[in-house]
């Protein structure tokens, strides 16, 4: 599967969003790729799992992580792929953890999954609770990656697509300037 193939399954299913949107980064755009519109169907879902699986196969995987909410479906999938257990953080007063009686073991290696990578905010708040609990984070992975600037995950990082989307601090925001008004799809409300 290559770059042009996922840009095109997320253009088929209206998942390029265009408007005036807050990101989860606090960053503002007038692009948002809506993951859940594409991930909703499950051959497409399975599809990109198995091709990030296959991208990381040199590697020996215990389990992946996803934080809540965009990583939930694609960390486990890809865990599927790979025939491993599949965990997910959230917030919890605003700080992310690992709940529900999942248990990352001391020595366990793991994978961190997000749909997309903008500034990879929560991917390292996601890595940074695998290591709290003693497991070790051998890669990192997402669908799409929009980062503007590389981003060091201090582990590979793998995506299925690159895209250049322009991102603005709030007070740098031609759409603000314009007054058009702001949508915060995004799972940090």
């Amino acid at each position: 599967m290559n770059e042009k193939e996922v840009l095109d399954i997320f253009n088929g299913k209206n998942a390029l969003l265009t408007g005036h949107f807050k990101l989860s980064s606090g960053l503002h755009s007038k692009n948002y790729l809506q993951c859940a519109l594409v991930l909703q169907y499950p051959d497409i879902a399975e599809k990109f799992s198995q091709e990030i699986a296959k991208r990381v196969s040199e590697e020996k995987i215990d389990v992946v992580v996803g934080p809540a909410l965009g990583g939930v479906t694609l960390a486990y999938e890809i865990a599927r792929a790979l025939k491993v257990r599949g965990l997910f953080t959230e917030r919890q007063e605003g700080v992310m953890v690992l709940r529900r009686g999942f248990t990352i073991s001391t020595g366990e290696k793991a994978l961190v999954a997000e749909d997309v990578i903008t500034t990879g905010g929560s991917t390292k708040e996601v890595i940074e609770v695998v290591k709290k609990l003693g497991g070790i984070v051998v890669g990192v992975a997402s669908i799409i990656d929009r980062s503007s600037e590389p981003v060091d995950f201090g582990v590979p990082f793998t995506a299925l697509a690159k895209i250049k989307v322009e991102t603005y601090k709030e007070e740098d925001c031609p759409l603000c300037k314009a007054k058009v008004p702001i949508t915060k799809p995004g799972s940090r409300k």
